[in-house]
């Protein structure tokens, strides 16, 4: 049994902090993530990408980033402080593998609205899946 959020309107929504919902947060400018923010959708919607600085290393940190609206000028980063990103993504029909990666980059003007990538830590290292629609839409390297 779930609960429940009564609306102005009388209608009920799930309450999130059950678990019956998942926390979706639009970001349009840089952000540092925090160990709270795990579990978290974050849509980027902004006409200009920015850079995501992702939190020390904890067992069970998960995040989704999507694609929200299209970004002409600057590419959207998710950054770590040490080279621990491991995985790979689906870019075009083609996997990109990072191995020991500090960066995964939405690439400006190849990106698709709806490209995503998920990061789930075991404390050691962050894992990484995804996928684009364009070819170079999605990298991953070490800056």
């Amino acid at each position: 049994m779930g609960y429940y959020i009564s609306k102005a309107d009388g209608s009920r929504i799930p309450f999130a902090e059950s678990g019956e919902l998942n926390f979706v947060e639009t970001i349009t400018a840089a952000k540092t993530l925090k160990v709270e923010d795990s579990g978290k959708t974050f849509i980027l919607d902004a006409a200009a990408g920015a850079e995501i600085t992702l939190p020390a290393l904890a067992s069970g940190l998960n995040y989704r980033f999507i694609v929200g609206s299209a970004f002409a000028t600057t590419n959207w980063t998710i950054v770590s402080s040490t080279s621990v990103i491991q995985g790979n993504v689906l870019v075009a029909g083609a996997h990109v593998a990072g191995s020991d990666e500090n960066t995964i980059s939405f690439v400006a003007t190849a990106e698709s609205i709806g490209d995503y990538v998920n990061l789930t830590s075991d404390g050691t290292n962050f894992y990484v899946s995804g996928s684009g629609v364009s070819s170079g839409a999605i990298t991953l390297t070490s800056v």
